[in-house]
């Protein structure tokens, strides 16, 4: 019984070999969760961790009608994510979602549930209205168990190429507030920077092309706060 078990977890095309699955939710679109759920996980890799993400976004799944989510699609093809694909030993496993907290949020976190330590990562951006529905995803956390491993505020101000001034375009310090009435980690502020968003383009590796860009100190910082509160806070 014992070995059969044992087989069965080391089975390849299942998540037992994943240490740690982290969740990047954000309570709104156009925060820029994706950017930061592909250059966290270069920034984890960069720091020596081994680290995926899925091959496709699950906001971009199909979205189905259907009124009990436990029979559409999308529950399908998420039980198609955590059984049939090989991602072998990893530290991180990063899985970008989609905004907002609705069934495809649900199923996501019920399927990823049994493979270990399931947290989250939430992403703001600095005005209130973005604040403001990140207060409802940590809720949504709040009722599902996911336990916040941090807030990372997005688009937090400008630094000028030139001048190396920064311009708050949008407010400043919403996250950080956020973080501390909430009472779990602020992971670091992520500026606006052409720089990052050419990187996307190009399909480049942002950490290591650009070492100069006033983004790059931010996303290692977070990575760093990632290794030393993921496993504190998922234990």
């Amino acid at each position: 019984m014992a070995a059969a078990a044992a087989a069965e977890a080391a089975e390849p095309g299942n998540l037992a070999g994943v240490r740690h699955i982290l969740l990047v939710l954000s309570g709104k679109g156009g925060v820029g969760k994706s950017t930061i759920s592909a250059e966290l996980a270069l920034a984890l890799r960069h720091a020596g961790k081994k680290v995926s993400t899925p091959p496709w976004h699950l906001h971009r799944l199909p979205r189905c009608s259907c009124p009990s989510w436990t029979s559409c699609l999308f529950a399908a093809l998420i039980k198609q994510f955590v059984s049939d694909v090989a991602w072998g030993q990893l530290d991180y496993l990063v899985v970008d979602t989609p905004p907002g907290t609705s069934d495809e949020h649900m199923a996501a976190v019920e399927a990823l549930r049994p493979y270990g330590p399931l947290g989250a990562l939430v992403v703001t951006t600095p005005q209130a209205v973005s604040v403001g529905d990140v207060r409802r995803e940590l809720t949504f956390c709040r009722k599902t168990g996911l336990q916040v491993v941090g807030i990372v505020e997005n688009m937090s101000g400008f630094v000028c190429p030139h001048c190396t001034e920064c311009t708050n375009v949008f407010s400043q310090g919403g996250g950080a507030e956020l973080a501390r009435l909430a009472g779990v980690p602020f992971l670091g502020s992520v500026p606006l920077d052409p720089e990052l968003t050419r990187s996307l383009e190009e399909g480049r590796d942002f950490i290591r092309d650009f070492p100069q860009s006033p983004a790059f100190p931010a996303l290692s910082s977070i990575a760093q706060k990632v290794l030393s509160e993921a496993p504190a806070r998922l234990s």
